[in-house]
């Protein structure tokens, strides 16, 4: 079965069963030849519901046909993580697979049940944009530090961050850090050398060997794994942490907040057969 079957089939039961609870009217007739726009139009009650007020259905078939042209394996995803994928960037407000690196769709293989599904994950710039939503916020930034820049930290009860750039040929990665400053005065930061970015990537970033930002935009990734490290210490709205955990999850129903919805935790299996970790921080 091709992806637009899988999304008819899918896409079938859905409606029928909206139809059916809300109204008598004959339920629209899904075939395996409609476009994938024309799909989405289909079920377009069920998505319209689930949208935000600022996203209209043909924006969002425009941003699900944009991130299949961009991203030519979403069409190996089974249809329902694609559009619970694309409906978690909608809700947030966040673009995927675009240069603006909010938010990425991300084919990953899963190996227990044998098919490929579509992760979401928040991108480096999309994660600054859901932290400033928060009032207390006044600044929140992460930086790559070169090997030829100036740089120190110390850490204790007079903790201190000192990074001056280099000019020019600043040389090659190698720390990350990230920073907040709050309304009140309050601030934190995080540093990590690239090794320990590296190793953190490769333990658990399901999609690290595969298609995956990590391998078009490391330094963006290293910069969201250092904030969300440093974001821990800092007082946030409950919501922006209902978002942040629905940053690499793969969900496959819809609902009018997705961060409801908990995602579905799959494990890898390694060469011998033994289970290795799932995404996590």
């Amino acid at each position: 079965m091709d992806f637009k079957e899988q999304i008819t089939s899918k896409a079938s039961k859905a409606s029928s069963s909206a139809k059916t609870s809300t109204t008598t009217k004959k339920p629209t007739v899904l075939k395996a030849s409609m476009s994938i726009a024309e799909i989405i139009k289909a079920i377009e009650p069920e998505i319209k519901r689930a949208l935000p007020s600022v996203i209209t259905p043909e924006r969002f078939t425009r941003m699900a046909l944009n991130a299949i042209t961009n991203t030519p394996e979403l069409q190996n995803c089974s249809p329902m993580s694609f559009i619970a994928a694309l409906m978690n960037a909608a809700q947030l407000g966040l673009e995927p697979n675009t240069p603006l690196g909010q938010a990425y769709l991300i084919p990953y293989k899963n190996k227990k049940k044998g098919i490929t599904e579509c992760q979401f994950q928040i991108g480096y710039k999309g994660m600054i944009d859901l932290v400033y939503r928060n009032e207390n916020v006044q600044t929140i930034q992460a930086q790559v530090v070169y090997e030829n820049d100036k740089f120190e930290y110390e850490l204790g009860l007079e903790s201190k961050l000192r990074h001056i750039p280099a000019l020019s040929d600043r040389g090659e990665m190698v720390y990350v850090y990230a920073l907040f400053k709050l309304q009140n005065g309050g601030y934190g930061f995080e540093v990590m050398n690239r090794q320990s970015v590296i190793a953190h990537a490769e333990r658990y970033s399901k999609a690290y060997d595969g298609y995956s930002p990590w391998k078009t935009d490391f330094e963006a990734m290293a910069m969201k794994t250092v904030v969300k490290k440093v974001l821990k210490f800092a007082p946030l709205k409950a919501d922006y942490m209902r978002a942040i955990a629905t940053d690499e999850t793969i969900k496959n129903e819809l609902s009018e907040d997705m961060t409801e919805l908990n995602g579905e935790d799959y494990y890898d299996m390694d060469e011998e057969g033994n289970e290795t970790l799932p995404d996590s921080i």
